[in-house]
C-alpha cells in the first residue's frame, strides 16, 4: 500500500467536498454541516489557509484543511478531517493530522486548534498522541451554531 499525503489545490475544492461528505456519512450525525459541505466552502478554507489530500495507491481517500484563527493569524484551526469508511481502522488520519503538524512549524505558526464533537468523545484521547489539551476556556471559531458546541483542544507549536 503506498501512502501519499499531498497538499491541496485550489482544483481540488470540489473533491475535498465529496471527500468530506463521504467521510462524515453515517460516522458524524446528520445535523452536522459536514454533510452539506460544498466546494465554495472548501474553496474559501483553501484560499484563507490550506489543506490536504490523503491518497492510497494514487486514489483520494481523506482530507483535511486549515483557516488562521480571525483574531491571530499564528493560531490555526484544523478543520474537517475525514477518511473514507474503507480505510477507518488503520491510522490513516494521523497521516492528515501530521501533515498539518509539520507545515504548521514549516510556517512558524504558533499554535494548532481543532474541536472534538460531544458525541465523538474517543477521538479526544487520538488527538492527546499528538500533544493536544483540552482548552476547556476556549470556543472554536469555525463552529455551528445549531450543533452542542465541541470540546476545543490545542498544540503549541513553539515555545
Amino acid at each position: 500500500m503506498r501512502i501519499v499525503v499531498r497538499e491541496a489545490t485550489p482544483e481540488d475544492a470540489p473533491l475535498i467536498a465529496e471527500l468530506t461528505r463521504a467521510a462524515w456519512a453515517g460516522k458524524v450525525t446528520v445535523t452536522s454541516s459536514g454533510h452539506r459541505e460544498t466546494a465554495l466552502r472548501v474553496s474559501e478554507h483553501l484560499r484563507g489557509g490550506g489543506g490536504f489530500i490523503l491518497m492510497v495507491d494514487g486514489e483520494p481517500v481523506g482530507s483535511v484543511r486549515y483557516a488562521p484563527h480571525d483574531e491571530d493569524p499564528d493560531i490555526w484551526e484544523i478543520l474537517r478531517m475525514g477518511v473514507l469508511p474503507n480505510f477507518r481502522g488503520s491510522n490513516m488520519s494521523q497521516h492528515l493530522l501530521e501533515a498539518v503538524i509539520h507545515h504548521g512549524l514549516a510556517c512558524n505558526a504558533q499554535e494548532l486548534r481543532l474541536a472534538v464533537r460531544t458525541d465523538q468523545p474517543k477521538l479526544l484521547d487520538f488527538y492527546a498522541a499528538f500533544e493536544f489539551e483540552l482548552a476547556e476556556e476556549l470556543e472554536f471559531s469555525h463552529r455551528n451554531p445549531a450543533e452542542p458546541a465541541p470540546r476545543v483542544m490545542r498544540r503549541y507549536l513553539h515555545d
